[in-house]
Formats: C-alpha cells, sequence, structure tokens
C-alpha cells in the first residue's frame, strides 16, 4: 500500500481541529488515506443503505455508538448528520475525533461551512501525483498520459479501459442523478465527452452548446456538476492592474489524463504519441502535478494562466504570496527559444526579477540564463525551487 503525500498532513490537521475533512474525486484514495493515518479509529461507509437508514432515522443514536468517534466515509450521503456532529465536536472539545470523507462538494461543502465553520480542517486529495507512484524515471510519458493516476490501477492492476468504463458507468447512473436531474444520460455523456476534447483550452461555453444543441445556462449548470464532483477545474486568469486587456474566460482542465484518454476514445499510450490533443493532454498532466504539490501539502489552489488580447500567453502562474511566479508548458523534448517568449513578455510586464519555469517532456534539469527547465518527473523539484522565499528578495 502507497503512503499518500498528504498522510503527515491529515495527522497535522487532526491535531488542531475536532474533524478532519477529506474532499476529492471518487476513488482518489481517501477511505484508504484515512484508514492508514487513524488505524485505531471505527471506519464506517455511509454509502451501505443500512447505515444511512440508520443515520438518518436517528442520528443521535448512531453517533453515539462511536464513544471516540470514528470514520465517517463519504458524509455527504447523509448531510444532516453534520449539525449533530457539531453538537458533540462542541462538548467534547477534543481534536481529532471525527474523520470525514467526501467525494461531492455539491452541497457537501456548503453543509460542511454552515456547521462546521472553524471546526474542520480540509484537505483535497486528488489522484496518485508522479512521485508517489513512479521511481523509474524514464517511465515514457505518453504511457502516464494514457493511464492516469487512479489508485485501484495500479493497486489492482486493472487495465485503464476497464477501470474508465466502470469509472464512468458508475459517475453518470449514480452520481449525477444524486446531483442533478439529467433527462437524457446520453446527452450528458457526449457533452463531456466534448469537454474531453477542450482540456487545455480557454472555456467557450458558446461553442460546447452549439455542439450540445443545448442553452448557455445548462452548460454552466452541467460545468458546476463537474466540477463540483472533481471531475474537472477552471483555471482562472491571472489578473493584475498593469494590464486590463486580459482574456477573461478560465482554461477548462480535466483532473485525470486517463480519463480524458478514454473519453477521447485513445486506447493505447501508442495512440497519444500522434494524437492532434497529445500536447494538451501533456499540459493537463502538468498542471495537475502542480495543483497537487499544491493541495496535497495543504495548500490553496493559487495557481492562474495568463493570456492577454495579443495572444501572449503563460500556462501557469503560481502566486506565492512573495510574487508571481510564471511556468511555460511543453510537450516537446528539443528546447526552443520560442518557448520562453511568454515568459520573457510575463517577467517584462512585472518590472522586476522574477523566478520562471519551463517544463517539457523528457527528463531534464537545468538553467537557461534566468529561467529553470524540468522534465515532467521533476514538477515537484521545479515547484520547490521556484518558490522558495529567497527567490524573491
Amino acid at each position: 500500500m502507497i503512503k499518500r503525500e498528504s498522510h503527515d498532513v491529515i495527522i497535522e490537521l487532526s491535531r488542531s481541529f475536532p474533524v478532519v475533512t477529506i474532499t476529492g474525486p471518487r476513488q482518489s484514495g481517501k477511505t484508504t488515506l484515512a484508514k492508514m493515518a487513524f488505524p485505531e479509529k471505527e471506519y464506517v461507509a455511509m454509502e451501505n443503505p443500512g447505515i444511512r437508514e440508520y443515520a438518518e432515522n436517528d442520528p443521535i443514536g448512531f453517533l453515539n455508538q462511536y464513544p471516540e468517534g470514528a470514520i465517517l466515509d463519504e458524509i455527504q450521503r447523509v448531510p444532516d448528520l453534520l449539525s449533530y456532529i457539531q453538537v458533540i465536536v462542541d462538548e467534547k472539545q477534543i481534536n481529532g475525533f471525527y474523520i470525514l470523507t467526501g467525494s461531492n462538494q455539491f452541497e457537501y461543502i456548503k453543509s460542511i461551512s454552515q456547521s462546521l465553520a472553524g471546526r474542520t480542517g480540509i484537505l483535497k486529495l486528488l489522484p496518485f501525483s508522479f512521485n508517489e507512484i513512479y521511481t523509474n524515471r524514464e517511465t515514457v510519458v505518453d504511457e502516464i498520459l494514457y493511464t492516469g493516476y487512479y489508485p485501484r490501477i495500479f493497486d489492482q492492476k486493472i487495465k485503464p479501459v476497464h477501470f474508465y468504463t466502470s469509472y464512468l458507468m458508475t459517475y453518470l447512473e449514480r452520481d449525477i442523478r444524486n446531483i442533478i436531474r439529467v433527462h437524457d444520460l446520453s446527452l450528458f455523456q457526449k457533452f463531456v465527452e466534448l469537454c474531453a476534447g477542450r482540456t487545455g483550452q480557454v472555456l467557450n461555453k458558446n461553442s460546447l452548446a452549439n455542439e450540445c444543441g443545448i442553452s448557455n445556462k445548462t452548460i454552466e449548470e452541467w460545468l458546476s456538476v463537474l466540477e463540483a464532483s472533481f471531475i474537472i477545474f477552471r483555471l482562472r486568469p491571472y489578473h493584475n492592474n498593469w494590464n486590463k486587456r486580459i482574456v477573461k474566460s478560465p482554461k477548462l482542465y480535466f483532473l485525470d489524463t486517463g480519463l480524458v484518454s478514454y473519453l477521447l476514445r485513445i486506447e493505447s499510450a501508442q495512440q497519444i504519441k500522434n494524437h492532434p490533443l497529445r500536447g494538451e493532454i501533456f499540459e493537463t498532466f502538468i498542471v495537475n502535478e502542480f495543483l497537487k504539490r499544491r493541495l496535497h501539502f495543504g495548500n490553496r489552489e493559487n495557481i492562474y494562466y495568463f493570456r492577454d488580447n495579443n495572444n501572449n500567453e503563460v500556462d501557469l502562474v503560481i502566486d506565492t504570496g512573495y510574487g508571481p511566479v510564471p511556468v511555460e508548458i511543453k510537450s516537446g523534448q528539443t528546447i526552443n527559444n520560442n518557448f520562453f517568449k511568454g515568459l520573457d513578455y510575463f517577467s517584462r510586464l512585472q518590472k522586476k526579477y522574477i523566478r520562471a519555469g519551463l517544463v517539457i517532456g523528457r527528463d531534464v534539469y537545468e538553467r537557461r540564463s534566468d529561467y529553470l527547465v524540468g522534465g515532467y518527473p521533476d514538477v515537484y523539484r521545479l515547484y520547490d525551487e521556484l518558490v522558495e522565499e529567497g527567490n524573491f528578495v
């Protein structure tokens, strides 16, 4: 069993809050992390119909079964329980008493903010990072893009096509029906597939609406559902007063390249090699790695992208508090001077020295003038060096 990089963060949160909440995509490893970090806690699966019925009908009696607290898995299935949890933790004043997991943000986070405000530490857990599973730095990047990062694929040696077939079916048939009323699931699946073809691109809701034959209002509702269930996230544009002519629409990214590959009907790593969207899929992979480096260690997202109306662009901007850190992402293996054009432009706008980086599609780590260049196996190393406080002095 792989020890998650968030393990120590969860332990730390349990020492500061009476409740620890782990959110993230379905099957991202939340339950395993909770059990490994808190082996002494009783585990309760709220998706069990009998357990759920008991919790709904007699919440006080249900919670009193666990005088030492418990791991309550998929707590969003019984959101009313949170108010009773609040009463108990306020009475007991014991940190780390309840460990909650949830895979749907739609109503869950709203309930958390109402009932457990100030009482819970929250961590978002995404599927594995590169550092967690790949010890061989020579792993072919196309294999990574095709396979994705969901733990069951690695723990149980499941073929990606079998995993994602089941995953998507479960998501459409159960999760979507629980969140909103979608009358035509085949149309919703078409919408998800069209979104996959737009990963790594600026979101154009009008285009999606036209292709699906639905309203912009429905597109926004469905995008919010995908975001709430951790299928996609929207990367916001980086705003600063020095440039008001920036593109204001977010970029769309999936939270797993394996799911993107499946939705695009890619059936092997070899097919990715020459796929017209290979660059966007690689960019999705790298942006996710930076996102995991933030979220898995208890930080807020704080990542953006930059593009102005003259098509000057930087793929990623990390807002560190000490200053913005631009990062360019290229799937090619040969370093080209054109790769640095966006970084040069963004750096000039700052009117001061800043650190910047480039991620490319091979194993390399070197300095080029003012820029750090790293390959896909070294995203964490690149991040750590770029955001170091001393780099902004």
